[in-house]
């Protein structure tokens, strides 16, 4: 087992992962009890299939169906540890085929695009964040904007609230100042309160701020305490994130 350090290049920064290479699944209870143990945002396993590999997320409490930080994690390690040969790899995940190829930048995941569907914000969603938003959409998470990277940064959400959503979580996001726009990310529902760096809520947040900038190439940062960094690129119904890795510890589990 792996844990690795996603979207960024130095240790104790971006979002850890743990990743599993398994010669063939185990039942589903050891892998959320391994994922429980571990107490990171993201658990991930894989096994060998044909000419690709199928890939599962899991968080402490639930497998998920989509997870971008652990698809680089896990992408990370085949390149790094593995020995795997080439700069593509393919993954068959409850979100499809997922690709991550290697190039100058690090590695880019090729992901579906989630655009989000503007929407009434919710009592709920404002009592939680402790703000109301300048607009609130809507796809796999609420997305609640805000006028500048001050206001997401002072934000204090109560989780307890927002735990209450019917949504998987909800993406807070403002213009940035060094970069083209910035996020949190929180999911106290899946056992992830805030979520360091989250790839999957970029699938929803690139649709969003490209057809507001009206560009399809952006930079993003997450505001987290690790933080973390994201290209993204829109391409039709894709988006192409793009992050790097660094490994943090490697052992072996006993189980």
């Amino acid at each position: 087992m792996f844990q690795v350090d996603a979207f960024t290049t130095q240790p104790f920064e971006g979002n850890p992962a743990a990743v599993c290479p398994l010669e063939h699944w185990l039942n589903d209870e050891l892998l959320q009890s391994i994922a429980a143990e571990n107490n990171l945002s993201e658990t991930a396993f894989f096994v060998p299939s044909e000419d690709r590999f199928e890939l599962r997320w899991f968080t402490p409490v639930r497998e998920v169906t989509l997870c971008g930080h652990a698809t680089l994690a896990t992408a990370h390690v085949m390149f790094e540890h593995l020995g795997y040969p080439g700069p593509l790899l393919v993954f068959d995940t409850l979100s499809g085929k997922l690709s991550v190829q290697k190039n100058d930048q690090g590695l880019e995941m090729d992901f579906p695009a989630l655009p989000p569907k503007q929407c009434i914000c919710p009592d709920r969603l404002a009592e939680g964040l402790g703000c109301a938003p300048v607009e609130v959409w809507c796809a796999d998470d609420y997305l609640a904007v805000f006028e500048d990277e001050e206001t997401v940064l002072a934000l204090q959400p109560h989780f307890d609230l927002l735990a209450q959503l019917d949504l998987r979580g909800v993406i807070v996001t403002a213009p940035g100042k060094s970069v083209d726009f910035v996020s949190r990310f929180f999911a106290p529902k899946y056992g992830v309160p805030e979520d360091p760096v989250c790839g999957s809520a970029h699938c929803e947040l690139a649709p969003y701020w490209s057809q507001r900038l009206g560009r399809t190439v952006l930079n993003a940062r997450q505001l987290s305490k690790r933080g973390g960094s994201i290209g993204c690129e829109l391409k039709s119904a894709r988006v192409l994130l793009t992050g790097q890795a660094v490994t943090v510890t490697s052992g072996i589990m006993t189980v």
